[in-house]
């Protein structure tokens, strides 16, 4: 069949694949098919357990390990559970110690966050750093990557306070959703210090490839946001990404829908 005459299935079929979005389920009776009750389900309870699921530790320095960087610290967040980090959002900004961190004085530091999806960073936090020590490693002195567990954004402004760094850059694990539950976020912060709420940064998200933003192009985009934080003195709502326009056009789509 062609034109108007076409099954509706065929033609949500086609817009299906434009988006990770819901659209078109169908119905049963009062219901939807059982198919797409079913995939439901699945989607929940995959982001369910990126939430529930805690980091795991060896495998992610086992992956920073084949990158040629000093081997990484560690800060835990004042969450001592997984169940009190979902229940006190407070004590994921606050780390239980900051003592060891040494001061620094690097142009940027380099947090990886568990955040509310450790499995993201499971699955791309590697990656993803590798290709910010490329856009980054030979133009800056660069801090020794922490990892946090339990953490909060904010909790990345005590960090790069104690290593006495100009800009951190926290990479964590964004809210799981219904279509995509291994998300990650960047969220740069220039002369982060205790008491920046989240004015004061910059966010790059939906870093999730294929599906979603590629590893180069969010760091290529932390870049140019690191090149103006310097020249204007300060991240957050006064400073524009204007990398955008170098971009190709799929990239871009991907940031529209972030």
């Amino acid at each position: 069949m062609t034109g108007a005459h076409r099954p509706a299935e065929d033609i949500w079929s086609e817009l299906r694949r434009t988006t990770q979005a819901r659209i078109g389920l169908g119905r049963a009776g009062n219901s939807m098919p059982s198919r797409r009750v079913l995939e439901f389900q699945a989607a929940h309870a995959a982001a369910r357990d990126a939430v529930h699921d805690p980091l795991d530790l060896d495998d992610l320095r086992k992956q920073l390990a084949d990158l040629d960087i000093a081997p990484a610290l560690a800060v835990e967040s004042q969450a001592h559970s997984r169940s009190e980090y979902l229940r006190r959002p407070d004590l994921g900004r606050r780390p239980a110690d900051v003592a060891h961190l040494p001061d620094t004085g690097a142009d940027i530091a380099i947090v990886l966050a568990d955040g509310l999806s450790p499995r993201a960073l499971t699955d791309h936090g590697s990656g993803l750093l590798a290709a910010l020590l490329a856009r980054l490693g030979s133009r800056f002195t660069l801090a020794p990557p922490v990892i946090a567990t339990q953490a909060r954004v904010a909790l990345g402004d005590h960090i790069g306070q104690a290593l006495g760094a100009q800009t951190v850059i926290m990479i964590i694990g964004e809210r799981p959703g219904l279509s995509v539950a291994d998300s990650l976020g960047i969220y740069l912060t220039h002369r982060p210090r205790v008491g920046l709420n989240d004015a004061d940064r910059n966010c790059i998200s939906n870093i999730h490839p294929p599906d979603g933003l590629d590893y180069d192009t969010a760091a290529a985009i932390t870049a140019a946001l690191v090149d103006g934080a310097r020249k204007l003195g300060r991240s957050g709502v006064a400073l524009k990404d204007t990398s955008r326009a170098e971009l190709p056009d799929s990239a871009r789509e991907v940031l529209d829908q972030s």
